[in-house]
């Protein structure tokens, strides 16, 4: 590992190292495995809560292998091996039924997660099962979410038309910047996050776990939220199928989508092969 440029990568799961019906291709399962065998840690790095996440990090055998979960955002930073987890942030409790209200308020749909499950006010909202399917679950329907969230949670995601999810963060961030942030994970999800929480800020915390610099990870990304993680790796590799915004601030750009393995050849060009 010594002799590794990149000892270290974090990989962005939907539209990047999974395909569009959100399973992982052989290509990219192979190139992952090649690249721990030289012993580079292996980060998944989503917004996707850990549920949405565990199923891949099985697959993938980092608990054996070694690597690590950052969900929510790097919300909350797991070791698979050790299970010790690295850093978790909760979203203010008293914020909870305002920034429901606001979502509501601008025809977006509130959502949040148990362990298992999506919790929501709806089960047919076409958005809100979007994020099902990303987590590979289903809806826990409620009459009012504020009161079913009476325990702590990471974050609250805000899902609906990309235009309306626009107002929602405008109002979100005019009353609680101080205390939270919000970001888009994709056009139509509006995280609505604790202050902190972002994936350049999560894999700095990583970087400083495994006694790495940040020149020594590279990452792989498509989605707005993932702008930050290519600009602080040292390397940043976007899918062909990124989001224009995107493609502009990466190091680099995958000639294919994540429907072709692009992950792979991303491994195979700068770890494998470097």
């Amino acid at each position: 590992m010594q002799n590794l440029k990149y000892k270290a990568l974090a990989l962005d799961l939907d539209e990047t190292l999974t395909d569009s019906d959100k399973n992982l291709p052989p290509e990219n399962k192979k190139a992952v495995w090649k690249a721990m065998d030289l012993g580079v840690k292996v980060i998944l790095i989503s917004g996707r809560p850990v549920m949405g996440i565990a199923g891949l990090a099985k697959e993938l055998e980092l608990e054996k292998r070694g690597g690590i979960i950052a969900a929510f955002n790097g919300g909350k930073t797991i070791d698979c091996k050790t299970g010790n987890v690295i850093r978790q942030l909760f979203f203010p409790k008293e914020v909870i039924a305002d920034a429901c209200a606001i979502v509501r308020k601008h025809g977006a749909q509130p959502l949040s997660y148990t362990n298992t499950q999506i919790v929501a006010e709806t089960d047919t909202d076409p958005y809100v099962l979007i994020e099902c399917k990303c987590n590979y679950t289903v809806v826990k329907k409620v009459p009012f979410l504020p009161d079913f969230l009476d325990y702590p949670i990471p974050k609250i995601l805000a899902a609906g038309e990309h235009e309306r999810l626009e107002e929602v963060r405008k109002e979100f961030l005019a009353a609680y910047s101080h205390i939270c942030d919000s970001f888009f994970a994709e056009s139509y999800f509006l995280e609505l996050a604790p202050k902190g929480v972002a994936k350049d800020k999560a894999l700095s915390g990583i970087c400083k776990y495994l006694n790495i610099s940040r020149k020594e990870l590279m990452a792989c990304g498509d989605g707005l939220n993932d702008i930050a993680m290519l600009e602080y790796a040292g390397l940043g590799i976007a899918m062909k199928n990124a989001y224009p915004e995107t493609l502009e601030k990466a190091d680099d750009i995958s000639p294919y989508t994540n429907d072709e393995c692009g992950v792979a050849w991303a491994i195979e060009k700068f770890i494998l092969n470097a």
